[in-house]
């Protein structure tokens, strides 16, 4: 019979699993030393800081594939918080793109000396929650990158901000820098059935507004403040720039249906060769 593993025995079987790397990510998560943003200026998550990062580095290693080598690329990469556990990890380069100035400033100031690898950017594109008032057009962006020039893409809860047109454009540049047998991982909201099921039922967070599909918004109002995927729509339209699930999607629970660890689902792509 196949045993449901939850609590402690799943801990233990991660321990098992890759020891070196439970050991470098309980390090990072209790590192005083790893400097922290004033509260202040974190403008986007909440929790921990140092324990967070630690545990997203954990899903890019293990759910993600990614290695010491790669050349990582992160769009949204907010005031570092995926950034600073991944100088512990990263052999190679890091480039970090955004759309707030004081998240990149912060990380300019903070991690670029102590690792010159680390690089920072920052785009001026128009997001009605973030930067209303910038000067190009998230649909018509264009990522100032090499062609197919980074091993890993990383986006955590950055396709949850977007809509249809904007997906489908950092969708292109994505399969467009990244190398083929290259990976993307990114956080977000798919609706499946399930997920649809508690849409409908309002156990969903955030609440989105029971739709047709495939773009499920929260606010109205907002429309850029949360916004969820129909999971074949999404697929496909990864799929149309050679970008194809390298593995089974990690489900998470803010849909109120399902037992999960992690809030977001979490899907990782693979650009063919």
């Amino acid at each position: 019979m196949n045993e449901v593993l939850t609590g402690q025995k799943l801990a233990i079987l991660r321990r098992r699993a890759d020891p070196r790397l439970e050991w470098l990510c309980a390090q990072i998560a209790r590192n005083r030393f790893l400097p922290v943003p004033p509260p202040d200026r974190v403008f986007i998550g909440d929790g921990d800081f140092r324990a967070i990062g630690a545990e997203f580095l954990r899903h890019f290693v293990r759910t993600g594939g990614l290695k010491p080598n790669h050349r990582v690329l992160e769009i949204g990469c907010g005031i570092g918080r995926m950034a600073l556990p991944l100088t512990q990890y990263l052999e190679s380069s890091y480039d970090g793109v955004d759309i707030v100035e004081d998240g990149i400033q912060w990380c300019r100031e903070t991690i670029t000396p102590a690792y010159p690898e680390f690089r920072f950017q920052r785009l001026d594109v128009v997001n009605g929650l973030y930067n209303p008032g910038g000067a190009v057009q998230a649909s018509k962006t264009t990522l100032p990158f090499p062609d197919a020039g980074h091993d890993f893409v990383i986006l955590t809860s950055v396709v949850t901000h977007l809509r249809t047109e904007e997906t489908a454009r950092y969708a292109a540049e994505i399969a467009r820098v990244l190398k083929p047998g290259g990976r993307c991982f990114l956080s977000l909201f798919l609706v499946d059935t399930r997920a649809r099921e508690g849409i409908a039922k309002k156990t969903a967070r955030p609440a989105f507004i029971d739709a047709p599909g495939p773009e499920y918004i929260a606010d109205e109002a907002h429309p850029n403040a949360a916004v969820a995927y129909g999971e074949s729509f999404l697929l496909g339209l990864f799929a149309r720039h050679g970008l194809r699930p390298a593995r089974a999607i990690l489900r998470g629970h803010w849909s109120g249906q399902r037992m999960a660890e992690n809030f977001q689902d979490i899907l990782v792509l693979e650009k063919q060769a």
